[in-house]
Order: structure tokens, then sequence, then C-alpha cells
């Protein structure tokens, strides 16, 4: 029962991020399940089936705050569908063994970006308006749908930042639209994980769990979204993301780390964590003190 009510505090906290950045729902969830010792493709298989009805209820919500652009959701979201299916089937069918130090590599890798993301760069303002093709759009989605099934997650990560760094769609839109086309990807790797796996490994009182958190979150996220700075935000996710998977990585067979490599390891990670969030608070204060008619682009859009 404790690690229910965990699992749903989980999905619930998970949410709030996801729907307020636009990424971070099934790298945060996945990287938990991990790190409890369940099977990499049941794991990402669980939050893709818990993700059916989060990113439904999610992509309600922006919609109803107006925050959804609807030709980019099936543009990107599509393709997404197609390589998450693709993704799916790979995971499933590679050994545990071989799939936990690999899905913890690629959810570190998301985690370090993530971070560098939020903490370094800012967002252009001066395409605002222009559209998104495509040709941009379809390969974007195939390479995020296929890494968010493999990594069981992946979707924002990929997608969000992408579609800032374009600079043409407002914050807001970007994050709701990636969060909406998410249905369509937690579908089809759902459907993937089930034909390759069956119900195998896959515990639906862990799904109904991190459902029942997701869908409580969701709506908050929604109007969160125009309030919660995600600089600030997206740092502390990825340095919490970084340090769950070292820990992965650094005790798989890889590595295989002694006990004060880790040590040296995990304390890197801790300062480089908090030396993030500082930095990005401190960016953030900055840019609130920064008058309206002086605001430079960047700064107006990481606010």
């Amino acid at each position: 029962m404790r690690k229910l009510v965990l699992l749903a505090l989980v999905g619930l906290g998970a949410q709030l991020v996801d729907g307020s950045l636009g990424m971070a729902y099934g790298v945060t969830s996945t990287t938990l399940l991990l790190a409890i010792g369940t099977n990499p493709a049941a794991a990402s298989a669980t939050v893709h089936l818990a993700e059916i009805g989060t990113t439904l209820a999610s992509g309600t919500a922006h919609w109803r705050f107006g925050n959804v652009d609807w030709p980019v959701v099936f543009k990107v979201g599509l393709p997404g569908a197609l390589g998450a299916f693709a993704g799916a089937t790979f995971l499933a069918n590679l050994s545990t063994d071989t799939a936990k130090p690999v899905m913890a590599l690629i959810l570190f890798a998301l985690g370090l970006y993530v971070l560098a993301r939020f903490t370094v760069r800012g967002l252009r303002t001066d395409r605002l308006g222009q559209p998104l093709r495509k040709r941009f759009l379809s390969p974007l989605g195939l390479f995020a749908g296929f890494v968010d099934a493999t990594g069981g997650g992946g979707w924002g990560p990929v997608g969000t930042p992408a579609l800032l760094a374009s600079g043409r769609l407002e914050p807001r839109k970007v994050i709701g639209s990636i969060d909406t086309s998410e249905f369509l990807v937690s579908v089809a790797a759902s459907i993937g994980f089930l034909v390759a796996l069956g119900s195998q490994g896959v515990n639906f009182g862990w799904v109904a769990a991190l459902l029942i958190g997701g869908l409580i979150a969701a709506p908050i996220a929604a109007w969160l979204v125009r309030h919660v700075p995600p600089r600030i935000l997206g740092s502390a996710v990825g340095g919490l993301i970084l340090v769950t998977n070292a820990r992965t990585l650094l005790k798989s067979d890889w590595l295989d780390a002694s006990d004060t490599t880790r040590y040296v390891v995990y304390a890197a990670l801790y300062a480089l964590w908090a030396a993030a969030v500082s930095y990005s608070w401190r960016a953030y204060r900055k840019e609130q003190t920064i008058p309206a008619h002086e605001e430079r682009p960047a700064a107006a859009a990481s606010a």
C-alpha cells in the first residue's frame, strides 16, 4: 500500500512538472521504477499505459486554456506514434541485463540535456508566428517517439526544446501541443509493448497509482504553465534525472565502479545540480528586474 501511495505521489509530481514544462513525466516515473528493480521494458510499458490517461487529461486541460496548436499536434504526433511503436518493439526484444544500462544511459543523456538547456540557454522570439513545417516536425516526431519508448521517456525532452529553439511558437503553446500529441505516442507505445510482451511484468496497480496522481495534477499543471518559470523547474528536474540514473550506470556491469568512485561522482553531480538551480534562480530574478521596454527577447521567453 505504501508503494502505491508513493507511486501516486510520483505521478502527481511528475505530471505537475510535465504539464508545466512540457517534459519529464516519463523520464521521472521510469527512473523511479528502474530504481526499485523493475524490468526496463515493463517499466516503460507501465509508464506509457498510465500516460494514455494522463496525456488525455493534460491535453484536454491545455486545450481549454488555449495552449494547443492542433496542426502541430498532428504533424509531430502521428510520426511520433510510428517511432514509439518501433521503439517499444525494439526494447521488448532486448535482454534485461542489456536493457537496464541502455535505458539508464538514455535517461542520463536526456537529463543532462534538460539541465543544460534550461540552465544556460534562453529562448528566441524573433521568429514567433512563422509556420512550423512538416519536413521539420515529421523527423522530429519519429525520432522523439523512438527515444520515448526505448528510454521510458523522451518525447518532451526531445520535442519541447526543439520547438522552443525554433522560436516559431510561443512557449505555452509548445508545451500544450507536445503534451497533447503525447497521447498518440503513449497509445502506440503501449500497443507495441503489449504486442511484444503481453502483460508480462506490467503491474496494473502501479499503472493505476501513476494514473491517479497524474489525473489530479493535469489541470493544475495546465494552469501553472502560465506562471511557473520553466528555467528553474528545468534545472531542478534535469539534476534529479542525472543523479538517479548515474547510480544505475555506476553499478552496472558496464562500469562496476568502486564505492569511492561512485561517491566522488555523486558529489560532483550534486554540486552541479545545486549550482545549476542557483544559477537559474539568479538569472530568473535578474530577468525580472529588466524594465519591460528594455527586456531582451531571450530573457522574455525564458522567464
